[in-house]
């Protein structure tokens, strides 16, 4: 026997380091679904409602009131004036000129996901340390699945 033959007259079938490769992958992948199921379908869940949200806030921050009033889709009780009354320029939660829409959360039983939104009346959104950062407030809205349709929580 020379120095470079080999002993084996064949070499290793590829067909079973391919099997064992594709195998430690397919593990890999069930192993990280089983502790981190979350990570792989939330961010398309509640897509549709968040962006809504998104919608409305940029409406709202923007100035056009009008329209962040139809976004929120309200029932016949809930008048134009008293969404101004809630997030307008002298409003509850205004002026908004700056917002982040925080994770949401599925309403236990219910047709609704809660959207948490911190809203500020700085722009840029003021940093954590930032003395602006006081005049941050923390709205929760109710996004239906159904329509798409924004209230607030009955809490």
């Amino acid at each position: 026997m020379a120095l470079f033959e080999s002993p084996l007259e064949h070499p290793p079938s590829k067909f079973r380091r391919y099997t064992i490769r594709i195998a430690a992958v397919i593990v890999t992948i069930a192993v990280f679904v089983a502790v981190f199921p979350a990570y792989l379908w939330y961010p398309f869940v509640y897509y549709s409602e968040t962006k809504t949200v998104d919608h409305l806030m940029v409406a709202i921050a923007t100035g056009n009131m009008q329209r962040a009033y139809e976004i929120w889709q309200p029932s016949p009780s809930y008048s134009f004036k008293d969404f101004l009354d809630d997030w307008g320029p002298d409003g509850y939660y205004g002026p908004v000129r700056s917002f982040r829409i925080g994770r949401p959360e599925h309403v236990k039983n219910g047709s609704a996901t809660d959207i948490a939104v911190d809203v500020s009346p700085y722009q840029p959104y003021p940093d954590v340390d930032d003395v602006k950062s006081s005049k941050t407030k923390t709205v929760h809205l109710w996004v239906n699945f159904k329509d798409k349709s924004i209230t607030f929580p009955p809490y």
